[in-house]
């Protein structure tokens, strides 16, 4: 490998010949050679949207040179379009706060914009017009983009987040409408429990992840609050006094999003409490969708000793030595990932309340595990949804034969006959292997007609109280 030297405040440094980043980059990569694991694109994209809207505002308060502003503006613009993501090579686990990141996008930008302007990586670097911290960085700091930053990769996919939650919704509302006429026992505690239609409890699923969206885009709305402008810790020293307010708006146009300015910038940068509050909504809905895949997973148990009132489509051989063995590996993929969230919350919960006065240097973590959540739970719902909810059947006569045998119908005798009378039934028929039908009328509690009627399984799932008949 060819080598080029660079200088900075600490003396020289090879840098590979052929990088766009620089010294500072190259310095990052040799002090935290931790995990392998590279930026996500959010990280990529919403801190290069951050730099071109600065070189788009401060060129219109007559600060940077238009010419400089224009080569800076394509670079990242290029950079935004997905070009050069390569050269993006710093640990997610590096220097507090994400200086390291920060130059890392500073360099990159910087050489791709002397390029523009005809001055090739070789070309010595005091001829070069662009510089990363004076022009690049103008009127920002890492404890101002990082945050910012933060925030804008979260908005970038929330569309995709939640169209794919939408997704898995508007599945399960049609399997609630599919499901509607099987009537079949209901379980609490995994006991017998009186009956519900199967599309009530896909229905329950529906409105699940219709309700988990909600607290996600109530929760996106604390991102939109941008910090931007406070600089190194709050004051915005070294920012135009306009800086802030037309930095919001630069971005809100040319990223098509509805931002704000923030009434305090030290909260704005120094809280990760929006982070916190969007990554706990997705906690949320982790927590829910486990336990939707758990629900998916015993109702299709068996075939032949589980539940197996339902069907998964089968997409893979499930056994290495059973043959013929099929399991529900979405299910259980859905399990694991969300499980993963779960984690990547807890990080973000501690790392949040590890910051001390004007800085919380814990961002890098921060940013990682928040587009990591949204990553992962963007694809293991897309491809649940797709490989497995969608092709969900209903085991009709399994479910049909499971409620024939549930004695727990005898609940709905509690109004006519009284909880005392109506256990003794259950009792009874259990002991002796009798309907409740049976049992009911035998002991003189009920005429076989006000039984059957009362005991209409079907009837049963719209609630209410039955009619009360005469003793026979």
């Amino acid at each position: 490998m060819s080598f080029r030297i660079e200088k900075d405040s600490l003396g020289e440094l090879q840098v590979p010949a052929d990088a766009y980043y620089g010294v500072q980059t190259q310095r990052a990569v040799q002090n935290f050679p931790v995990s392998g694991l590279k930026p996500y694109p959010a990280f990529i994209w919403s801190m290069a949207a951050i730099k071109r809207a600065a070189a788009n505002v401060n060129s219109a308060l007559g600060l940077l040179d238009q010419r400089l502003a224009d080569a800076i503006d394509q670079a990242a613009a290029e950079i935004m379009a997905g070009k050069l993501h390569d050269q993006f090579v710093v640990d997610p686990f590096q220097a507090g706060a994400g200086t390291s990141h920060n130059m890392n996008t500073n360099e990159v930008i910087a050489a791709r914009a002397n390029e523009i302007l005809g001055y090739p990586l070789s070309a010595p670097a005091k001829e070069k017009p662009v510089r990363s911290n004076d022009h690049v960085n103008m009127a920002q700091s890492t404890n101002d983009t990082i945050p910012t930053a933060i925030r804008l990769g979260a908005l970038w996919r929330l569309n995709e987040l939640v169209q794919t939650l939408r997704e898995l919704q508007e599945v399960f509302r049609q399997k609630a409408v599919e499901f509607d006429d099987i009537v079949k026992s209901g379980r609490t505690h995994l006991q017998d429990a009186v009956p519900v239609r199967m599309g009530q409890e896909f229905g329950g699923y529906a409105k699940t992840i219709e309700r988990n969206i909600e607290k996600i885009l109530v929760a996106a709305e604390g991102l939109k609050r941008l910090g931007i402008g406070g600089t190194a810790t709050g004051t915005g020293l070294n920012a135009h006094p306009e800086y802030h307010a037309r930095m919001v708006k630069r971005l809100g146009e040319f990223l098509g999003m509805e931002l704000y300015t923030s009434d305090d910038l030290f909260e704005s940068m120094a809280s990760m409490q929006d982070a916190v509050f969007f990554s706990g909504a997705l906690r949320t809905a982790a927590q829910d969708l486990i336990r939707i895949a758990n629900d998916i997973r015993l109702l299709s148990s068996g075939p032949a000793t589980g539940l197996d009132e339902i069907r998964l489509p089968p997409v893979q051989p499930g056994s290495s030595i059973m043959p013929g063995k099929v399991n529900p590996v979405l299910a259980e993929m859905l399990n694991m990932a969300m499980f993963y969230v779960l984690g990547h919350d807890t990080t973000i919960t501690f790392a949040a309340q590890a910051g001390q006065l004007q800085l919380n240097v814990m961002m890098p973590i921060i940013a990682h595990c928040l587009f990591e959540e949204m990553h992962v739970m963007i694809g293991s719902v897309r491809a649940f949804t797709e490989k497995a909810a969608r092709g969900i059947t209903a085991n009709r006569e399994k479910a049909s034969g499971w409620l024939a045998k549930n004695a727990i119908l005898a609940t709905a005798l509690n109004p006519i006959i009284g909880y005392e009378k109506g256990a003794e039934v259950v009792k009874k028929a259990m002991a002796e292997n009798k309907s409740i039908i049976d049992v009911v009328v035998e002991l003189g509690y009920m005429t076989r007609e006000a039984a059957e009627k009362a005991l209409d399984a079907r009837a049963m799932t719209y609630g209410g109280l039955t009619d009360t008949p005469a003793a026979g």
